[in-house]
């Protein structure tokens, strides 16, 4: 039998599940960002799905999300301002 502490801890075991499922999540977001521009029929060329699929700011990609609601383009995801 494995004793956790778990939650709140900082043990190996509670380290690496917070960090894959935050690497899950990010990843989830980029993927909803390509799908919601491929259901809308904006072109991704390969840079721009590179530049998404290799975010691993969720901040960013949450911006990047909200932005591709709206965008008649792939690159309106990266506007300034």
């Amino acid at each position: 039998m494995v004793a956790t502490y778990f939650p709140g801890r900082g043990t190996l075991f509670e380290e690496t599940y917070l960090e894959g499922k935050a690497e899950g999540i990010v990843e989830g977001k980029a993927e909803s960002i390509l799908s919601v521009l491929e259901k809308r029929g904006i072109d991704l060329p390969h840079d721009i799905r590179d530049r998404i699929t290799s975010c691993t700011n969720l901040d960013t990609l949450t911006l990047w999300f909200d932005r591709s609601l709206a965008a008649t383009t792939s690159e309106d995801l990266f506007a300034e301002g």
